[in-house]
């Protein structure tokens, strides 16, 4: 099934709840001074360059849409200093775990957005970024509900045009009918190609790939992830 309705912004919703438990009074206060020292300003341009998003200098971009609670972000600019990382997640207990993390580790390299990513990605100017990560995304398992799965014709044509030439979308998830669903995507828009040679290429976790708690959960339940890689073509 291919979605080529180009959805309006009310309807794009493409993740659930926005709140869990009441954050505690210290975790609340410490929410409230870190985010506006990291959140993007969407109300003013991107700079140009877009390195100059970051305090500290960066020679390559990565977008995370859906971070959870943030170990493969927090793992990946801890891992790699010089790349700057943009993460989104609407869900503010997701958000206050990680910049948590982030003041406890000094990470100056990212910068989040606590709301849709189809904004982030409208803002962003064309060919900024060297990958887009979607890891372990909301499946939205009934049939009724797939429309509003992140991967559609629209969406990765946002990520067409913010991806360089070359660059990489990566996408996990523990789900097969919605690796098949991205799978049929990609090859639908004509945009991307799939890097993979083999089964082993998409059953290996990425190099350097720290286990998520949602990995973990998949496992304990007996379902195996795959890991696809698109080249943006």
């Amino acid at each position: 099934m291919i979605d080529t309705e180009r959805r309006s912004r009310a309807t794009e919703a493409f993740f659930g709840r926005r709140k869990g438990k009441a954050l505690r009074g210290q975790q609340a206060e410490k929410l409230e001074v870190l985010l506006p020292q990291f959140i993007l300003d969407l109300s003013a341009p991107a700079p140009q360059p877009l390195n100059d998003l970051f305090p500290v200098p960066t020679e390559r971009l990565r977008l995370e849409i859906g971070f959870g609670g943030g170990e493969h972000l927090i793992h990946r600019a801890r891992e790699h200093p010089k790349t700057g990382f943009i993460g989104v997640e609407p869900f503010v207990n997701s958000m206050q775990k990680l910049l948590a993390r982030v003041d406890d580790a000094g990470a100056r390299n990212i910068r989040v957005y606590n709301d849709d990513a189809t904004q982030v990605l409208d803002w962003l100017p064309d060919a900024c970024l060297d990958q887009i990560d979607l890891l372990y995304p909301d499946p939205w398992p009934k049939k009724k509900h797939w429309k509003r799965r992140f991967v559609s014709q629209v969406n990765l044509s946002r990520f067409h045009r913010v991806l360089k030439p070359g660059a990489l979308f990566c996408f996990a998830s523990d789900i097969d009918t919605y690796v098949n669903w991205t799978l049929q995507h990609c090859q639908a828009h004509g945009g991307f190609e799939w890097t993979a040679q083999n089964a082993t290429d998409w059953l290996t976790p990425y190099e350097g790939w720290p286990s998520t708690r949602y990995e973990a959960k998949a496992r304990r339940e007996g379902r195996s992830s795959a890991y696809l890689t698109f080249k943006r073509v």
